[in-house]
């Protein structure tokens, strides 16, 4: 191989590392945990080094099914160049690093979604319409699904009738329920996950014994936060809210790290330099140490707004998050955690104080945002490639 193009590589991925460290550093290292650390069920530090280790864990064993859809289900027809990946994340990167020095709210999904099209666009590449139809699908029902969700939770958990030793047993089943359903690479070769690999223990199998297994771990899982709660209310509920803090960072690496390194993948594809695991390894290695050294000054900040909240509103918010994060793992769809959070936020907002609470102003403001960094960074994607002079008019 090249010098010239062994160069190329160590840039391009030292260009996602820092793609990936910006990941840890933003939304995605600050808002799993920031509710909690607003509810005062933890500390800013130990929730910047939980948010580290879980979202590690989540890039490395979940990671794969986005980072295949950047690196090679956006264009149709054309592989990314090295350089071009390069570009793209540098866009990323950069787009990003800017919202968080500014405090606009840039969606990473939306920023390395916007340039790898745009560079694919400018070397000859196919639009993707089947994949642009899941992803947009998902981006517009996430504040519907989401909001509604979370509107539906706050609005059952302070209610007399409902005790929250009913209510929140209820929600922890589902979660657990969901939790045993996750796919797994590690769990490949029997089934996927640990529902479909407890099949094997029982009589029944398929989706019979999928279901079965499912009911079982939500039952427990219920059962175990309702002794909790019903034993210490307050106590109960922040190892709740702890615990779903924990899924959602977790979701937040498997979800994010493939905006990081999925780039990469074609590339190592094509040259057999290194395995996908190890290129996980080193995106989760980035999310952790950014997490660790730039995550606590945004969780504080952030869970200041969630001081408001209370543990049981940011219950209502974590829930749907988790929900959403890990319903885009599956589907392979980048997902921006700007997007799923505030939605969450707005619809608990709403249950409990109605309209007054929301900022119309604020809110579209950060669209508004959302939609010019996928725009602003197509139109950098395809025209850094022309200006390179491997755009269609170089």
């Amino acid at each position: 191989m090249e010098l010239a193009t062994i160069l190329l590589f160590l840039v391009a991925g030292i260009s996602s590392l820092f793609m990936a460290w910006v990941i840890g550093a933003g939304s995605s290292g600050a808002t799993p945990f920031a509710p909690a650390v607003g509810a005062n069920a933890i500390s800013t530090m130990r929730a910047a080094f939980l948010v580290g280790i879980l979202g590690f864990a989540g890039a490395v064993t979940q990671g794969a099914s986005v980072s295949e859809a950047v690196g090679a289900g956006l264009v149709d027809g054309v592989t990314l160049p090295t350089v071009g990946v390069i570009v793209v994340l540098v866009i990323g990167a950069g787009l990003m690093a800017f919202g968080i020095s500014t405090g606009y709210p840039i969606a990473t999904a939306f920023t390395v979604t916007g340039a790898v099209v745009g560079v694919g666009f400018a070397i000859g590449g196919d639009p993707a319409w089947g994949k642009y139809a899941e992803i947009g699908a998902v981006w517009v029902l996430t504040p519907f699904v989401g909001g509604g969700i979370a509107y539906g939770i706050a609005s059952v958990l302070p209610r007399s009738d409902v005790p929250e030793t009913v209510s929140v047993p209820i929600l922890a089943g589902l979660v657990g329920a969901v939790v045993v359903n996750l796919e797994f690479v590690v769990l490949e070769s029997v089934g996927g996950s640990i529902a479909a690999g407890g099949t094997g223990l029982l009589p029944v199998a398929g989706v019979a014994g999928v279901v079965a297994v499912s009911l079982v771990f939500g039952t427990l899982a219920a059962a175990l936060v309702r002794w909790d709660v019903r034993r210490d209310l307050a106590g109960g509920l922040r190892r709740f809210l702890l615990s779903l803090g924990a899924l959602v960072a977790f979701s937040a690496g498997a979800s994010q790290v493939g905006l990081a390194v999925g780039p990469l993948f074609p590339l190592i594809e094509d040259h057999s330099l290194v395995s996908p695991l190890a290129v996980l390894l080193g995106g989760g290695i980035g999310i952790l140490v950014g997490s660790w050294t730039s995550a606590p000054r945004m969780i504080k900040s952030i869970s200041q707004e969630y001081a408001s909240l209370g543990p049981r509103r940011s219950i209502a918010t974590l829930v749907p998050s988790f929900l959403i994060a890990q319903t885009a793992v599956l589907l392979g769809v980048p997902v921006s955690f700007n997007e799923i959070i505030v939605s969450a936020i707005i619809g608990s907002g709403l249950a409990v104080t109605g309209a007054s609470g929301i900022s119309p102003r604020k809110l579209g403001l950060t669209v508004v945002a959302w939609i010019g960094s996928l725009l602003l960074a197509f139109a950098l994607g395809y025209g850094s490639m022309v200006v390179i002079g491997l755009g269609p008019i170089a």
